[in-house]
C-alpha cells in the first residue's frame, strides 16, 4: 500500500492541515479502512480505490478516526494533489474525485487547487441565537439577526452563524462542552 502525508493549506513543510492518502495494492474492506484511519489518527485519511474510471473520476473514500464522511474540503484537495502528481504524472489540469456526495472536480493551476463543491443545501434554521452566544462566548449583539442561523451542507453539514464584524469573529472562543451539548 502506498502511503503519502500531505500538508494541505501549507506554504512550507510540516505546517497546514495534515492528511494521510493511501493507495491500497489490494481490495480492502470498509472496516479495514476505518481501522487504518483510527491508527493514523489524522483528522482525515483518504483511500484512492481505483484508477481513472469511465466517468473520468477516481473512486475515493474519506475517513476520520471515528467515521466515514461523504465529503470534506481539505481531503478532497490533498487527494487530488496526490492523484495529479503520482497517478497522472503532473499531466492533468483537472482531477475528478468520485466521492460519496458524487463527482467533485478539482482544477489545478500551478500550486493552486480549486474544487467545485456541490450546490449548498439549506437545512434547519435555528431560531435560538442564545445557544450560539454561549457556544461562541460572544454577546447577542455580535450575531447579525438580519440573517438566519442555519445548517448548510455541500456534502458535510455545518452550522452557519452570521456575525456582524470581523472583530466579532476574532472574539469567538468556542466552548466545546456547549457545542457538544448542541450536537447531542
Amino acid at each position: 500500500m502506498d502511503f503519502y502525508i500531505v500538508d494541505v493549506f501549507a506554504e512550507e513543510k510540516y505546517q497546514g492541515n495534515q492528511l494521510a492518502v493511501l493507495i491500497p495494492s489490494r481490495t480492502i474492506s470498509t472496516e479495514e479502512m476505518q481501522k487504518i484511519a483510527r491508527e493514523i489518527n489524522f483528522n482525515e485519511t483518504t483511500f484512492i480505490l481505483s484508477g481513472k474510471q469511465d466517468n473520468g473520476g477516481y473512486d475515493v473514500r474519506i475517513f476520520t478516526p471515528d467515521v466515514e464522511v461523504p465529503f470534506a474540503g481539505h481531503p478532497t484537495l490533498g487527494t487530488a494533489f496526490i492523484i495529479q502528481k503520482v497517478l497522472e504524472n503532473n499531466e492533468s489540469k483537472q482531477i475528478t474525485l468520485n466521492l460519496k456526495v458524487g463527482q467533485i472536480p478539482v482544477n489545478i493551476e500551478g500550486e493552486q487547487l480549486i474544487m467545485k463543491q456541490n450546490p449548498p443545501e439549506l437545512g434547519t434554521i435555528i431560531p435560538d441565537q442564545d445557544i450560539f452566544t454561549e457556544i461562541l462566548q460572544i454577546p447577542n449583539e455580535d450575531i447579525d439577526s438580519r440573517f438566519p442561523i442555519q445548517i448548510v451542507s455541500t456534502g458535510l453539514p455545518a452550522v452557519i452563524v452570521p456575525l456582524c464584524s470581523l472583530d466579532a469573529v476574532n472574539r469567538c472562543k468556542i466552548n466545546h462542552n456547549n457545542y457538544q451539548n448542541f450536537i447531542d
